[in-house]
């Protein structure tokens, strides 16, 4: 049943996690044989600890020809397919990373502690591009920067900014508190695609529709702009199986917290969840079809999620 399924890489962030610890890792998942390898464990001392989740664990994951591309929270890691470093990138408008995405040579990365997306050059190997969100009454606004310069935007998290998906048509992101999935078009000109919901991960357009994970109500979501909606609940476990239990501090370190999500197709989809868990699930008949585990560790989730495209 699992063996046309395609392999999967995911990277994971830890939560709490102390100086010592591993703040999470990138793995490669095999459904087919239900197999899970870590190639990287995460653990530098110039982690900040002040946060909940801030600069632990790797991000967002993408790819060019011969590289594996990942974000930290305030640096751009580029790795061969056997996880070999490559080169690392910084830049001081950087923070807080989540999510990137790429469109020919372009790479957008969200850089959550300054409002902003940033573009990385893949050619040029530099931060060439951000734009800084803000609002204007009930208008978004979006101003260009300079992220080589150093007058920039101020440091602030006011929309969390988490997401951003890059097509042909433009570039979509979001946030935990934008309540929408917002457009940005090639006039620079910021708008709302659709509404969301509070706590949203991982908005994209999808199939006519939206999808994306519904975090707060542990669903992941399928909207269609006719209304219709398709709605897959997000793996949980018996409370005896979790592990660190006693290490939990607050709401958000929790089993069931949907983050992390891409498409095989038009049809079968994948997710992410703490304790880290990935499941893939058919959109068509919202049903999951497997699920593999990481860990029973609470406080361990998946942040990062795509298909492995190398052999």
């Amino acid at each position: 049943m699992t063996s046309s399924f395609p392999k999967l890489i995911a990277t994971s962030v830890v939560r709490g996690a102390q100086k010592g610890q591993s703040h999470g890792g990138v793995y490669t998942i095999d459904f087919e044989s239900q197999s899970v390898e870590q190639h990287i464990d995460w653990n530098t001392s110039e982690i900040d600890f002040a946060g909940r989740g801030w600069d632990r664990g790797l991000r967002g994951i993408e790819f060019t020809d011969d590289l594996v591309w990942i974000a930290a929270s305030d640096e751009l890691f580029a790795y061969t397919p056997n996880f070999d470093l490559v080169a690392s990138y910084k830049n001081s408008y950087l923070k807080h990373c989540h999510e990137i995405s790429r469109e020919d040579n372009l790479l957008f990365l969200t850089s959550t502690g300054y409002d902003s997306l940033l573009v990385f050059d893949l050619n040029k190997k530099e931060f060439s591009w951000g734009l800084y969100l803000s609002r204007n009454g009930n208008q978004w606004v979006g101003q260009p920067f300079d992220p080589r310069d150093k007058v920039g935007p101020p440091f602030a998290n006011n929309y969390h900014i988490n997401m951003v998906h890059v097509e042909k048509s433009g570039i979509y992101f979001s946030g935990l508190k934008t309540g929408a999935l917002l457009f940005l078009d090639s006039e620079m000109h910021v708008s709302e695609f659709c509404t969301l919901p509070d706590g949203t991960h991982n908005a994209r357009p999808f199939s006519d529709g939206v999808l994306f994970n519904d975090t707060q109500n542990d669903f992941v979501r399928h909207v269609l702009r006719n209304g219709e909606q398709k709605s897959l609940e997000v793996m949980s476990y018996d409370e005896n199986e979790l592990e660190a239990t006693d290490l939990i501090a607050n709401s958000m370190t929790r089993q069931a917290f949907g983050r992390g999500l891409c498409a095989i197709d038009d049809r079968i989809i994948v997710a992410g969840s703490s304790p880290s868990t990935v499941s893939i699930f058919d959109l068509s008949r919202e049903k999951r079809l497997g699920s593999v585990n990481l860990t029973m560790d609470i406080r361990n989730a998946i942040h990062g999620l795509e298909v492995w495209p190398f052999s």
